[in-house]
């Protein structure tokens, strides 16, 4: 399935919409991606069902969409763990190329420096509780139970 084929004609705003970046910054990272991947596969080995372009595309809608590895797994035609697996390495290779990093805290708090976009992580963690012989007065600090 070739879902980038589908929207690399898009305009600008409604590229950046349903991908979340510009159409340039893909290219750009599609470079990085196909750079790495060229790389890893000089010697030979079997080559992943998805294009680089398919792959970025993959982990934006993740990123982006908060979608469950399951749901993307099944619009691309992947398991959900060739679909982690492919966000983990196009997460890394991003990462390391080091030209799509976001600024330290230090560049926050520092006038001189411009900022576009602040990127705030607010997804919900889940905490188990005990369900059995726990006392309905306990408050949850330690040593606190007689």
């Amino acid at each position: 399935m070739d879902k980038y084929a589908n929207i690399k004609n898009f305009a600008k705003p409604k590229f950046k919409a349903v991908t979340g970046v510009s159409p340039s910054t893909f290219e750009a990272m599609v470079e990085v991606l196909r750079t790495a991947y060229a790389a890893a596969h000089n010697k030979g080995g079997r080559h992943r069902a998805l294009t680089v372009e398919n792959m970025l595309l993959l982990t934006l809608e993740y990123i982006y969409e908060y979608r469950t590895q399951e749901c993307i797994g099944a619009t691309y035609g992947l398991h959900k763990t060739n679909v982690g697996e492919v966000i983990k390495w196009v997460e890394n290779v991003l990462i390391t190329s080091g030209l799509f990093d976001l600024p330290g805290k230090k560049a926050l708090v520092d006038p001189v420096t411009e900022i576009e976009v602040i990127v705030v992580d607010t997804s919900e963690t889940p905490i188990q509780r005990p369900t059995h012989r726990q006392r309905r007065y306990y408050s949850g600090k330690k040593n606190s139970i007689q």
